[in-house]
């Protein structure tokens, strides 16, 4: 390959390492902690902060212009400028030159409107960073510390209920429902970004990374989840409605919870309708008051699926109850004909239908899309797995040892690079330090691609770091000793060198892709730890070939370039 081409696929490299490891540059680097962990909680904990943030800087900034309308707005509040601006434009009004409290406020139709310019902001911040920190280099459990946990499908349960035989692939599907199940249980308890896949062939994988209770935990895994059906009082729900739309700081505590108004009478619960908005998250479109007895309970839900009505072709959700849910359900809709239902999952209102005549087992609730009715159907079934799950092993692992192998981790690179760097010059000279770049270059490389595809750096992760910081260099040893050689045997320094190439290559090949082979054999049938290590190892392994036969042959080349080229290969060589 000619120079300008090997040039250009290097400096290719180089700009896609930077790409992939930005992210992970701005997460390690840039985010404080707190907003860190704010970010990666769960999308209910997101939600709770921007309402409560919300709240209070409203309060902050209603305080404040009672005290003084023309003071200058806070920086901290500087990003409601931009906003006011564009309302300023749709309202057709003139653009203040400058800005301070009052004028800032008058760029809002009303309070509400201020309250939500400032409940986006913290939400879209908090979004971006959760979305960043999904592609960034992760870290382990045995390095951040948290639980793991085994589960395995209770297969002769479920066969003995049932009366079915299972094969292999009917396992797999009725787990991959438990997934989705755990997961929308996982988030709603607030657990931190966990990581559940299938292991094997009848078994679950869950790890739970950062603190993590495990009393909490297994709520979730043993509980049946928090699904409701109750009444909803209309009349208080459009009182309410009106009373929050003309006070919204009124709406929420500081701790983003709806408030409780005092006209509120016992037996009635204020609540609030969601549907998901465009960033994933559930989004607040009107506030409810139901009655607070509960009208069945959603572990009487026997299965859900999606459907469709037969005459205008509308996505539904078909539920079906078990025999002591359907008599308490016929119950409720005979007395309740003409009523407004809720479907009401932890404390927020996920569907809402009238009830048109008495239901028994068979219930359809429709009035939503395709997307909406799948998440629907995932919600009633959080009511029970579809199959029975068994807790075969649990395990904790201690934040305070994650701080200590990272420490002890970056020391010895530290040590093993500091020890190659300086065998190199000591050894080769100028092409040490060609040496040297090339392996600087080759952990970035291994960096950014671990990166790039969310590879989750282990305790044995940084092992194989260390073993290719020690192996990066081999061959480029290999090709400077063939280098010397062909100096021996009195060739130019720029033929020596094309020749040390050439005759090192296949050398370089075969070692290097054996250990390639070994390493992607170990991924694919080890298991944790094991697999960390070999994604490492075959990783560096790829990048140390490539920075040997493509970066150190074009610094040798620029070397080699100029009007008295002299190749630094040795100390004893004049």
């Amino acid at each position: 390959m000619k120079k300008r081409g090997r040039l250009f696929i290097v400096l290719l490299v180089a700009v896609i390492c930077g790409i992939f490891l930005y992210p992970t540059v701005k997460w390690y680097g840039f985010v404080p902690q707190e907003t860190k962990d704010l970010a990666t909680g769960s999308k209910l904990q997101i939600r709770e902060y921007a309402l409560g943030q919300a709240t209070r800087d409203l309060r902050e900034l209603k305080s404040l212009i009672a005290s003084d309308p023309q003071g200058s707005l806070p920086d901290q509040y500087g990003f409601l400028i931009p906003v006011a601006k564009e309302n300023y434009k749709s309202m057709k009004r003139d653009v203040p030159r400058s800005w301070n409290v009052e004028s800032v406020f008058r760029g809002f139709y009303n309070e509400q409107g201020l309250f939500d310019a400032l409940e986006s902001h913290y939400r879209t911040a908090l979004l971006e960073l959760k979305t960043l920190s999904g592609k960034v280099l992760q870290l382990g459990l045995d390095l951040r510390g948290g639980m793991s946990i085994l589960l395995e499908a209770d297969v002769a349960a479920y066969e003995a209920k049932t009366g079915t035989n299972l094969s292999g692939a009917d396992i797999t599907a009725l787990l991959q429902e438990d997934i989705a199940i755990l997961n929308e249980r996982i988030d709603q308890f607030g657990v931190t970004e966990p990581d559940i896949r299938i292991q094997g062939t009848d078994q679950i994988l869950i790890e739970i990374p950062g603190a993590a209770d495990p009393e909490r935990v297994n709520s979730f895994l043993r509980g049946k989840g928090s699904l409701t059906f109750q009444i909803v009082d209309q009349e208080l729900t459009a009182q309410l409605n009106t009373y929050f739309t003309e006070n919204p700081g009124e709406a929420f505590t500081d701790a983003g919870q709806i408030k409780r108004p005092d006209f509120l009478p016992a037996g009635k619960v204020a609540t609030a309708y969601y549907v998901n908005d465009a960033y994933g998250l559930d989004e607040l479109s009107s506030f409810v008051v139901l009655n607070e007895e509960i009208g069945l309970d959603g572990i009487h839900i026997a299965n859900a699926v999606t459907g469709s009505d037969p005459i205008t072709g509308q996505p539904t959700v078909n539920f079906e109850l078990d025999t002591t849910g359907g008599e308490i359900f016929y119950k409720l809709t005979s007395t309740n004909t003409n009523e407004l239902m809720a479907v009401v999952q932890d404390g927020k209102v996920k569907a809402m239908a009238t009830i048109t005549e008495p239901i028994r087992n068979s219930v359809q609730i429709k009035g939503f899309g395709l997307d909406e009715a799948r998440d629907l159907s995932i919600v009633l079934k959080t009511a029970a797995l579809p199959i029975e799950l068994i807790v075969v092993g649990q395990q904790g692992v201690g934040a305070s040892l994650g701080e200590d192998t990272v420490r002890a981790g970056l020391v010895a690179i530290l040590i093993g690079l500091g020890l190659v760097f300086f065998f190199m010059v000591v050894i080769y000279k100028g092409s040490g330090l060609i040496a040297d770049v090339a392996l600087l270059f080759n952990l970035i490389i291994l960096l950014s691609v671990l990166s790039a595809f969310n590879l989750t750096l282990t305790l044995t992760s940084i092992a194989g770091l260390v073993l290719t910081v020690g192996m990066a260099v081999d061959a480029n040893v290999i090709i400077l000793e063939r280098i010397k050689e062909e100096l021996a045997a009195g060739k130019s320094d720029a033929a020596s060198v094309k020749a040390g190439f050439a005759k090192a290559f296949w050398t370089i090949m075969d070692a290097n892709v054996t250990t390639i082979i070994a390493a992607l054999v170990l991924s694919q049938l080890g298991s944790g730890s094991i697999k960390g290590f070999a994604n490492t190892l075959a990783v560096g392994i790829a990048s140390s070939m490539f920075n040997a036969l493509f970066v150190v042959k074009l610094m040798y080349d620029a070397s080699l370039s100029g009007k008295n080229p002299r190749l630094s290969v040795s100390w004893r060589r004049k």
